[in-house]
């Protein structure tokens, strides 16, 4: 009589290997560890590390050890196969087969893109000059540590957080920054205008230079093809020897793109990540639901869970988007915002203003529920006030008391389990 031989568990490939992809991975592996056989390409030749904390090691605070997340032990301990320094370039769908650049063909039974985004560079000319950088990964990082060395005027192109973040890294490396932005307040997306005035004067105090209301027109470089200024679009000029973009980012879809799967500015997906091919899924940078763009690791995170719950068959979470938050990663500054902070007619204001410490709060209020907070200076509220908006709870019980934060507030018997008010 013949043996029966178990079948081969099927095959789980990842198209990358960020944070989005590999915390996929670990929520999988909480769910159902031996279901697949599963393999990750990733283009970069180390494991998965701490994205969000590259400035620290562009500040010389942290180094790329200290932010390492998953080491290459911990694919080979979960037997998980790791194509490290390999680029994907092509999928076939119909043989479910994925092409690497080294010519290897690694055959998926279910795929997962998480390609992430790519950064944006201004198509000013002398945009492709030597010691033109950005700022996205560890190789970017150890670019910019290195020109630290040899060069001491740098520029930073875009005042939000990527930028902000890099022109601090850089001054801490002895540069002189100068930070050049079109808008007339800094993190413009993330700020209001009290507490952007507040953050560029910590930051023109710490050395850093800002150039407001600016718009590049060209990058100047010499006969060796290296930046030697920019040039901008009012008629003045800016010596420097080196110049970061942080312009922001797309999503990186061009593979996603060569093999027919549906995109407009991301990978389409539905609420458990799944594109239109079902064997397909996307998460993170790259995709687009319900025409949503993500750039912050929190979403991206929620998005892993989903999908991991998905791909484990279990079938009881879809994604739904929530509130967000944002903090600035500078060392002795502390900035946070949350959720919907505009003003407008239907909503009421509450502000705090301490013009010594240079402490300032926001509050946005809309049917008695909290749905926007903006925080400088003293930020320790900062989750508690996010977990009201998030889950929506009804303040009206404390709130003559909410500006001065939670260990302020005394809420009246039971007056936590109120319903929201409609």
């Amino acid at each position: 009589m013949k043996a029966i031989t178990e079948c081969s568990k099927p095959k789980l490939v990842f198209v990358g290997n960020g944070m989005a992809g590999t915390r996929t991975i670990e929520e999988l592996l909480k769910l159902n560890a031996d279901k697949y056989d599963i393999s990750v390409i990733g283009e970069e030749h180390i494991g998965n590390y701490n994205r969000i904390m590259l400035s620290p090691v562009l500040a010389g605070e942290k180094t790329i050890e200290n932010i390492m997340l998953n080491d290459e032990d911990w694919y080979r301990h979960h037997g998980i196969t790791f194509y490290k320094g390999e680029q994907a370039t092509a999928i076939n769908r119909k043989q479910r087969i994925v092409s690497t650049a080294s010519g290897k063909q690694i055959p998926y039974d279910r795929l997962v893109l998480a390609t992430g985004s790519v950064p944006f560079r201004i198509p000013v000319p002398g945009h492709d000059l030597k010691n033109v950088l950005t700022f996205r990964d560890i190789k970017d990082v150890n670019a910019m540590l290195e020109l630290t060395q040899q060069k001491q005027r740098a520029a930073v192109i875009g005042g939000g957080l990527l930028g902000l973040e890099a022109a601090n890294g850089l001054r801490k490396q002895g540069m002189d920054v100068t930070v050049v932005h079109t808008a007339d307040t800094l993190l413009n997306r993330q700020l209001d205008a009290t507490s952007a005035r507040l953050l560029q004067k910590s930051l023109r105090a710490s050395g850093i230079h800002f150039l407001m209301n600016t718009a590049t027109d060209s990058i100047q470089g010499n006969e060796l093809g290296e930046v030697t200024g920019l040039r901008f679009k009012d008629g003045s000029s800016l010596q420097v020897d080196m110049v970061v973009m942080a312009t922001g980012v797309t999503p990186n879809i061009g593979l996603a793109k060569s093999c027919g799967l549906h995109c407009e500015k991301g990978i389409l997906v539905n609420d458990v990540m799944q594109t239109f091919d079902p064997a397909i899924y996307a998460i993170g940078e790259c995709v687009q639901h319900r025409g949503q763009l993500f750039g912050l690791v929190a979403p991206t995170f929620e998005q892993a869970r989903v999908c991991a719950n998905h791909l484990a068959e279990m079938g009881i979470a879809r994604y739904i988007p929530k509130a967000q938050a944002t903090q600035l990663k500078i060392t002795g500054i502390h900035a946070f915002s949350a959720g919907q902070f505009k003003e407008t007619d239907d909503n009421q204001v509450i502000t705090y203003f301490d013009t010594e410490l240079d402490h300032y709060k926001k509050l946005v209020i809309k049917d008695n529920k909290l749905v926007g907070a903006v925080l400088y200076g003293d930020t320790q509220d900062g989750g508690w006030f996010f977990d009201l908006i998030q889950q929506q709870t009804n303040i009206n019980p404390i709130r003559d008391q909410l500006i001065f934060g939670k260990d302020f507030c005394q809420w009246p018997t039971q007056a936590e389990n109120l319903p929201a008010a409609a």
